[in-house]
């Protein structure tokens, strides 16, 4: 299930609930030991030097309880109590530079500003460019807010103890945190906390999408209806599209317009190809429709904006509008009980809600709320780092895959037309949340394992990977 993301306050009080049944804080600290020891293993090779910033707390408790669990690596331990002091210490393991560092300085109980001393030593390891898996939180970062108390690591990974804590995912703490991961099992007992904003987690989707009927065909699977690409933006029709094949809908139709029609179909072989016509109905053939990708350019005909407009009102099947077609949504209702989805970047969200990307990113949760609220509670998937997913009421996801290489052109029409290829399935409609949050997942997910066997991938790479994550 996913995991609550929780204050600072709310923490203490899931620790303290845990210690009244009689489990121990030494307990405890051996598995967040192990789970350091574990994450550590995956980010260097045998061999390889680690050194650990230990602290006098309980984050530096749980530092220096990784390091049995190390026995094929050069283990290096600098307790750290006189950071003046410490810092001949850390110079001295630089000439034969560590691996990695494991940052065990403070936890979430630090609340004061950090003298010069703590200054100087943070500063002189991040100038270092070493990897830095960090314990909890970075050191020097306020848990509940995302800011620092004059300075904190920079990790390349923090891996979070129990649950996500609010201030780590805000943006002001995105260049500290680096990649968030969490120590999900570590004795503690199961959360007694519920909060709006959740973590999700790969297990929530195991078995999913669920197995398909031996006697299934075409028809069991649907047909979705892609409106996309044009003169100059024909790449994005067949991204979405093959995505949408990815997918495995029954069958995918592509409309497009006249002029790119020819290099279009000629990238398409399973895939329909037909020309956009603005008397079309939808209804009676497809099971969804995504409408978007490549339609950015200039000279698109109103009659093409109107039928957005009528659809999103009044379409009884799942619609996913993605890129310069989320420009043309009425405000409002829609069908009762219709799947709306719209997969808008913060640049996009501005624009809905006229203010600043920079607004957005400040505030996420309220901006996605207010966007779905104003699209009559359309499902609003807000891409970038630590994608969200939700609505104008219940429950919002965060999603804890991918990496910053999805930065490339073409990212977004794949995950758009994943999403709505999934949409199209008659038997995944029943909870279309869970289906697009995986279909968000599954996107981050392939890109990570991507970047795992090499730097240099391209969005086409992407299409075969999505849906072989398990």
């Amino acid at each position: 299930m996913p995991l609550p993301v929780i204050s600072l306050a709310q923490m203490r009080d899931w620790e303290r609930a845990t210690w009244a049944t009689g489990q121990t804080e030494a307990e405890v600290i051996r598995c967040v030991g192990r789970k350091i020891a574990a994450r550590a293993r995956e980010l260097t090779r045998p061999g390889d030097t680690i050194l650990i910033l230990a602290g006098q707390g309980h984050n530096g408790d749980d530092a220096r309880a990784a390091q049995e669990y190390l026995p094929e690596r050069n283990v290096i331990l600098l307790n750290v109590t006189d950071p003046l002091a410490a810092i001949e210490g850390l110079l001295r393991t630089t000439n034969a530079p560590p691996a990695l560092f494991i940052d065990g300085l403070f936890g979430i109980g630090l609340n004061r500003e950090l003298d010069d001393g703590w200054r100087h030593f943070i500063a002189m390891v991040n100038k270092l460019k070493i990897p830095v898996l960090a314990v909890d939180v970075p050191s020097g970062l306020n848990a509940d807010t995302g800011e620092h108390f004059g300075a904190a690591i920079e990790a390349f990974v923090t891996l979070t103890v129990g649950t996500p804590k609010t201030g780590l995912l805000a943006e002001a703490a995105w260049p500290f945190v680096g990649r968030l991961e969490v120590a999900e099992d570590v004795g503690l007992i199961p959360c007694p906390h519920k909060t709006e904003l959740n973590w999700t987690l790969p297990g929530d989707f195991q078995n999913y999408p669920p197995r398909r009927a031996v006697a299934g065909h075409k028809g069991s699977f649907g047909h979705l209806a892609i409106i996309a690409g044009n003169f100059g933006f024909h790449g994005a029709a067949v991204l979405a599209t093959r995505a949408a094949q990815h997918a495995q809908p029954g069958l995918v139709t592509l409309f497009t317009d006249e002029k790119v029609y020819g290099v279009v179909a000629a990238q398409l072989q399973a895939a329909m190809v037909n020309l956009w016509k603005p008397e079309m109905k939808f209804s009676a053939t497809a099971t969804a429709i995504l409408l978007g990708p490549g339609l950015a350019a200039p000279d698109l005909p109103d009659e093409l904006k109107a039928m957005t407009r009528r659809l999103w009102r009044d379409l009884e099947i799942p619609m996913v509008v993605d890129a310069s077609a989320l420009d043309w949504l009425p405000a409002g209702k829609f069908f009762k009980n219709a799947v709306r989805v719209i997969t808008p970047h913060p640049g996009e969200a501005a624009r809905l809600l006229k203010t600043t990307a920079q607004n957005i990113l400040k505030n996420r949760v309220e901006s996605l709320r207010d966007i779905s609220r104003r699209f009559g509670n359309c499902w609003v998937v807000l891409k970038g780092h630590q994608t969200l997913v939700g609505r104008s009421e219940g429950e919002i996801f965060v999603n804890p895959s991918g990496n910053p290489h999805l930065a490339q052109g073409g990212s977004g029409d794949v995950l758009a037309g994943f999403i709505a290829g999934l949409l199209a399935q008659p038997g995944l409609q029943a909870d279309a949340g869970k289906t697009i949050r995986y279909a968000v997942w599954q996107h981050g997910a392939a890109a990570d394992k991507l970047l795992a066997a090499r730097a240099n991938w391209v969005v086409e790479d992407l299409l075969a990977e999505l849906g072989n994550v398990c």
